[in-house]
């Protein structure tokens, strides 16, 4: 009588998600009772639950083949995997075959393993195999049966199969785990820190289970400890490790199956703080061509250490990039190399930023007065691809220049920041940008570095002011000027003037203003640089055009335009476009002005700036309104608050609230009106602003009938 075999391990009784693979997985399944044989191989890091998947999706399975289930651990992730003609001699044997009837050869060991199986509907469960080629011998031949593989690797090259990407769980998931292993009761009461947990845990089912298993064994402990003890990541690693189970041990199968030069790679890449990397990039870091650096990182995305992300680029999971810097940090990689990764990584983004600003702004003289590099970076000759760089790459290239504080490389990663400053006004990248500024600042004064402290200052005016906090940019923008009086590094003292121009604007001290510009223009003009005294030019007709002198005002921002287009200027001509259009409304040139501000408009909304896209519609508000056009003023002035939220800053907020409710009382929607007026008030009053009486007058001039 034929031997029915059962060796599916026991699944684990707190299973937990994963419905959308049990159910992908539970259907492949069910097509072997057809006529083809079907093969599932599941792929991922280690951790992350491959075999608690197969295993309950196994025992889910097991009506279809009522013939049996065989099981085998493969062992590919060690250091020694189990031989194919082992695991067929085992199989035999659970299949009911005497010793004495095994063949000596694997090939015959393999046909007589798959004329056994003919007729009979078998699971056969491949568990942790280490390729293809030692999968290839243990499958079933026939239909009616089929095969669950788990590995590491992904086996792209095993014909006919069905692949599988498991990742690791969504936080809900992560903490149904979490909770069925500790209790409700101690999670309920708990909850902000168990999330906390899971995060640190980097939602891996190996690492939750850890963590949640020594929860579990200390009474006395609360949530909020072991989230404490897995807050310090330099013993998070060690912390989740509880009997034999040991997220480092995992990791440490995969990383000993790697080749020399990908163990390198593995290593270096996990040094760079981004949330991923480019392929470019990582190259740079590599000290590698791009060819050379693509094989090792596809190499390592194949063993499931590192992930690809979208094409060309790559990222860790958190918990493998702590290991892989153990590795680098333990020894195995010299300090002096990797601060010379680091550094190269540095070089190339400060390179390539600084190409992406000379075509954004020819002409700018502060491309001359850059850190030097020691790379060459990328290059572009359309600046839209330019564009789609420097904001693909904010997030990793923001985290080198946090990571790029100490005292060696501080000038270049502060370069790095200015060279970025699209960054500050694009709305995503903002609070990101002004972040890494400030910790810039605090680091140039740390190591005691006027020059970088200078150009950090400068950074974070520019971020302050496009955040619309003016008294915050005002007192860092004196600072530079005050740093400024040796004379060695104008550039900043140049740029601070500027903001200190446009902050005495915002504030109505216009006499201030036209001092602080009209220096300015003379330093820009003395350094050479065009770009910049343009944006004098159009920032000190804003300043005219407040005190009265309209025709001046409008002479200055066809000065600076002129000049934009003289140097081919695209993003930085919208802005004089822009100052051009405030001037020609309050010179009543009504359709000039539209015409100049819907041409800035277009421009700001293709370089994805959208501070001054907001501020062009608020802008085309006030002319609609000046034209009695109130409904077109109100649709503008609805579309830049939906544009500006989050970014431009109360202030900005106030201005846009107010030219609102001046649409809607113009259309007959007065409470409405009254609504965006106290609004604008009590912003007003909130940052102490001037506005505030102007509003409070025309509030007191409002009947209580059209309340």
């Amino acid at each position: 009588a034929p031997v029915r075999p059962a060796q599916l391990p026991a699944t684990v009784p707190d299973f937990t998600g994963r419905a959308s693979f049990v159910r992908e997985l539970g259907d492949r399944l069910a097509t072997a009772e057809g006529s083809v044989m079907a093969v599932s191989a599941l792929a991922g890091i280690g951790g992350v639950g491959k075999t608690t998947l197969a295993v309950h999706v196994a025992h889910q399975a097991r009506q279809h083949f009522p013939d049996g289930q065989l099981y085998v651990d493969l062992q590919g992730a060690g250091a020694r995997a189990a031989e194919p003609e082992t695991v067929l001699g085992a199989f035999l044997r659970a299949l009911g075959t005497a010793d004495s009837a095994i063949p000596d050869s694997p090939d015959e060991r393999a046909a007589l393993y798959r004329s056994t199986l003919d007729g009979r509907r078998i699971l056969v469960l491949l568990d942790n195999a280490h390729d293809a080629a030692q999968v290839r011998p243990l499958l079933p031949g026939t239909a009616g049966c089929a095969a669950l593989v788990t590995s590491r690797v992904r086996m792209v090259d095993l014909a006919g199969a069905h692949l599988v990407d498991l990742d690791v769980m969504s936080p809900e998931e992560a903490l149904q785990l979490f909770t069925r292993i500790v209790g409700e009761e101690r999670i309920n009461s708990e909850r902000e820190a168990a999330l906390d947990v899971v995060a640190a845990c980097g939602f891996l089912p190996l690492a939750i289970r850890i963590a949640a298993s020594r929860l579990a064994a200390r009474r006395t402990w609360t949530v909020s400890v072991l989230a404490a003890k897995l807050a310090d990541e330099r013993r998070r690693l060690d912390e989740l490790q509880a009997g034999d189970l040991a997220v480092k041990a995992t990791f440490e199968l995969g990383y000993g199956q790697l080749e020399p030069a990908q163990a390198r790679a593995f290593r270096l890449l996990g040094l760079a703080d981004g949330p991923d990397i480019s392929l470019a990039a990582a190259a740079a870091l590599l000290n590698l061509d791009v060819h050379a650096a693509e094989d090792l990182l596809e190499a390592l995305v194949d063993t499931s250490l590192v992930e690809s992300a979208a094409p060309g680029r790559y990222r860790y999971h958190d918990l493998v990039r702590l290991y892989a810097r153990s590795c680098a940090e333990r020894g195995e990689e010299p300090l002096e190399e990797r601060e010379s990764a680091l550094s190269r990584l540095l070089d190339f983004y400060l390179a390539t930023a600084a190409g992406v600003y000379a075509l954004e702004r020819p002409g700018d003289r502060l491309v001359d007065h850059l850190e030097p590099t020691g790379h060459t970076g990328l290059s572009f000759t359309d600046r839209h691809d330019a564009q789609d760089w420097l904001y693909s790459e904010a997030g990793p290239l923001l985290a080198c220049v946090r990571q790029s504080s100490g005292p060696e490389v501080l000038r270049r990663a502060i370069d790095l920041l200015w060279a970025a400053l699209d960054l500050a006004e694009s709305g995503a990248n903002s609070k990101q940008y002004e972040a890494a500024a400030s910790f810039m600042l605090s680091a140039a004064r740390t190591c005691d570095d006027r020059h970088a402290e200078r150009r950090a200052l400068v950074t974070l005016s520019n971020a302050h002011l496009g955040a619309g906090r003016f008294a915050q940019a005002d007192q860092e923008a004196l600072q530079v000027v005050e740093l400024s009086h040796d004379g060695r590094d104008p550039l900043p003292n140049c740029w601070a003037l500027n903001h200190l121009g446009v902050i005495a604007i915002y504030q109505s001290r216009h006499e201030d203003g036209e001092k602080y510009l009209t220096q300015a223009i003379e330093d820009f003009r003395t350094g050479e640089n065009l770009p910049g005294e343009a944006s004098a030019l159009c920032n000190l007709s804003r300043v005219h055009l407040a005190m009265g002198r309209t025709a001046s005002a409008v002479a200055l921002a066809r000065e600076g335009i002129e000049i934009y287009e003289g140097l081919g200027h695209t993003l930085r001509g919208a802005n004089a476009r822009y100052a051009l259009g405030i001037a020609l409304t309050r010179c009543g040139e009504l359709s000039e002005a539209t015409d100049s501000f819907l041409e800035a408009l277009k421009v700001f909304r293709d370089s994805r700036q959208r501070l001054w896209e907001g501020m062009t519609l608020f802008r085309l508000a006030e002319a609609d309104l000046v034209g009695d056009n109130a409904a077109q003023a109100a649709s503008k002035a609805e579309m830049a608050l939906t544009v500006l939220r989050g970014i431009g800053g109360e202030w900005r907020r106030g201005n846009v609230l107010t030219v609102l409710g001046h649409a809607l009382d113009g259309i007959g929607q007065s409470g409405r009106a009254l609504v965006c007026w106290r609004e604008a008030l009590a912003i007003y009053d909130d940052l102490g602003s001037d506005e505030a009486a102007g509003i409070r007058d025309l509030l007191a001039r409002v009947s209580p009938e059209r309340a």
